[in-house]
């Protein structure tokens, strides 16, 4: 179930921390990529070299690389990140946490992530019950974050009580039910993708040159974490195969409509990557039109806007994410398309941006929330992309 997810472990000063190499050692059994983050004083109970070797990655504890002036991105690792546990969780990591401090570097990727975050104590009994840990245990809840609770049993101090971290093999077991029952697991997810084609006449259309790639992504990684996807495409050479997946094969903007309206009801979120045509011949041939030596006037009409649609109809339980392709003034074109069409979340890219656009493997984005807050990614695979905007929505939902 964690095979290819993201794992980023924080390993905090309590000795409970040499039980971090059996997390590792476990999670890297479940196939899932992980990477660790050890605070100083972690290092009097565990090496890093230790935590590395089982990881097969390097293992982070400063901003910068063998005291030199490269440094190590905090930022970069909380993005990577599908979910961050911090476990242990010591007394004092905790109360940073819920203070906000960042004074090393497990704490600026904590404040950095974008991810799920999970925290399991480990203290002495009267440390974990007492009411300054209590209130930041609380606290952090209150934000978001999800407790693991410690066990009771025998303790470092020779007392027993609850205070125990909770044990490796329970840790993973939240990770894979988190991954099974996440944001998206049992809901129901509208996804349009791909051109649409406006007919001329009998065989000839107008249209564009989406392959659809984007959607394809979006649709098999909501399937992947559990979602029932309504995958509504216009012509293209491939379509997502899932048990989860429901593919609608459309080929007009007025068909995908029809669709999608009938669809909606039960829908919890609707993304809109499909490349609609904006504009569709006023009159079309019912045969196939012949070269006569004169040329062809056509009229062309505006067609239904269906983000926009669908937009009149949302409520504030559901979740809409559109996409905006631009060639120029990106930003103030998707800020507009955000307000008119109801979005929460607008996915931008230029083709101004080389390695972005119609056809390709890659995309580069930046996507703005209806606050207008902005999140810009480098350039990635079009799988990393859908990654990265599955990530932004479930901080929305």
């Amino acid at each position: 179930m964690l095979a290819g997810k993201k794992i980023l472990l924080a390993v905090s000063g309590s000795i409970a921390a040499y039980k971090a190499a059996l997390i590792v050692r476990l999670l890297i059994k479940e196939q899932a990529e992980v990477r660790v983050i050890m605070t100083e004083s972690a290092k009097s109970f565990v090496t890093p070299i230790t935590l590395s070797t089982l990881s097969n990655q390097p293992v982070y504890s400063s901003f910068y690389k063998n005291n030199s002036e490269e440094w190590h991105n905090h930022v970069a690792l909380g993005l990577w990140a599908d979910v961050l546990i911090i476990a242990p969780a010591s007394a004092n990591t905790l109360s940073k946490m819920a203070q906000g401090l960042c004074d090393n570097f497990l704490l600026s990727v904590y404040l950095s992530a974008r991810c799920p975050v999970y925290f399991a104590p480990a203290m002495d009994l009267d440390m974990l019950a007492h009411a300054a840990t209590q209130k930041n245990i609380d606290l952090l809840v209150s934000r978001g974050n999800h407790l693991i609770g410690s066990d009771v049993g025998e303790l470092a101090s020779g007392l027993n009580g609850k205070g125990r971290m909770a044990a490796p093999e329970s840790i993973v077991n939240v990770l894979i039910t988190h991954f099974k029952t996440g944001v998206f697991h049992n809901k129901k997810v509208l996804i349009t993708s791909g051109p649409t084609y406006e007919a001329l006449d009998a065989v000839r259309f107008i249209g564009n040159h989406s392959s659809g790639k984007m959607g394809y992504a979006l649709a098999t990684l909501f399937a992947e974490q559990g979602a029932q996807v309504v995958f509504v495409s216009g012509p293209v050479k491939n379509y997502p195969e899932h048990e989860h997946i429901e593919v609608v094969k459309v080929t007009s903007a007025d068909e995908m409509l029809m669709v999608c309206k009938s669809q909606y009801v039960d829908i919890d979120f609707a993304v809109f990557a499909a490349a609609v045509a904006d504009y569709k011949p006023s009159k079309v041939f019912d045969k196939k039109h012949k070269k006569n030596g004169a040329s062809i006037n056509l009229t062309l009409i505006e067609n239904p806007d269906i983000a926009q649609e669908l937009g009149k109809m949302k409520t504030k339980k559901q979740i809409h994410v559109g996409f905006a392709l631009e060639t120029h003034n990106e930003e103030a074109f998707a800020k507009e398309k955000i307000k008119r069409k109801n979005f929460d979340l607008i996915v931008l890219n230029s083709l101004q941006d080389q390695g972005a656009g119609f056809g390709q493997n890659t995309n580069k984005i930046t996507v703005y929330d209806r606050f207008e807050k902005q999140f810009p990614f480098e350039l990635k695979h079009k799988k990393e992309v859908a990654q990265d905007i599955l990530k932004l929505m479930a901080s929305y939902a």
